[in-house]
Parts: structure tokens; sequence; C-alpha cells
């Protein structure tokens, strides 16, 4: 009965892990993934300071208008004069990096949790080949994102 109840608890911990990391990316990922209907364009990094970055934004949708200031949360890979392709938040000028980098970089809390999560399943379910694969799938998602990024 013990044995069944520790699985029960780390099942629970795990998926509480995972769906803690899906909430976290998706906050930054539903703008990337979900693109139509939003500001889409390119903004030029003109400054970066306490860990944002800030630029003029060019429009390259139809909805999306010129702003002469948004700010993105800066990462690898950000340095003066680059030009990123972006999607801002609705009604802010908050943006989010698009395109193949933005996409992986959204993805990166849910990356963390599917490695945190690898150590809950193997150590509280003894489910061995289960922690590899998802330790695995964090740590593929978390290498392509940097390297992505950092490109």
């Amino acid at each position: 009965m013990l044995a069944v109840t520790r699985q029960v608890a780390a099942g629970v911990l795990a998926a509480l892990l995972l769906i803690t990391g899906v909430w976290a990316s998706w906050g930054s990922a539903q703008h990337v993934v979900f693109p139509s209907g939003r500001e889409r364009g390119e903004m030029t990094v003109a400054r970066c300071a306490g860990g944002v970055c800030s630029g003029p934004f060019a429009p390259a949708s139809p909805v999306a208008v010129r702003h002469a200031r948004v700010t993105l949360d800066r990462s690898v890979g950000v340095v003066k004069g680059a030009r990123i392709p972006v999607v801002l938040k609705p009604g802010s000028t908050s943006a989010v990096r698009a395109g193949g980098p933005g996409f992986l970089r959204a993805w990166v809390p849910l990356g963390g949790a599917l490695v945190l999560a690898s150590v809950v399943v193997a150590g509280g379910m003894r489910r061995r080949r289960l922690a590899w694969v998802t330790g695995g799938a964090g740590f593929a998602l978390l290498t392509a994102a940097f390297v992505a990024v950092g490109l």
C-alpha cells in the first residue's frame, strides 16, 4: 500500500510540474504559436539594460502599426543593432520574439519542468526509462532553444 501511495504522489507531483511548465510557457508561447491577428514585425535593438532591450518597431503585418519604442526581454544573442522578428502582445508595446528561435525560447520553462519531472519520475515512481525520455526531451528543448537564440 505504501509503494502505491508513493507512486501516486510522485505521479501527481510530476504532473503538477509539467502543468506548471506549460502554464509558465504559455504566457509568451501563445503569441508565437497563434500570431494571426496580432501585430508582427521587426524590432531593431537600440538599447539593452536591466534585462530588457528596447528599440523601434517596423510593422510586417497588415494590422501592425509603427512604434517608436517597444520592449523585449533580453536573451542570449541580443546585441545592439540586431533586427529581431517579434510579435507584440495585444494592447501593449511589449514584444515577444517570433520565428523558430522565439518558439523555442517561449517553451524554455516547459523544458526545465521536464528535467525536474524526470527526477521525480525516476526517484518516486521508479520508472527509469520514462525518466530518461522525459529528461532527454527537456534537455533537448533547452539545448535547441539556447542554440537557436544564440545564433
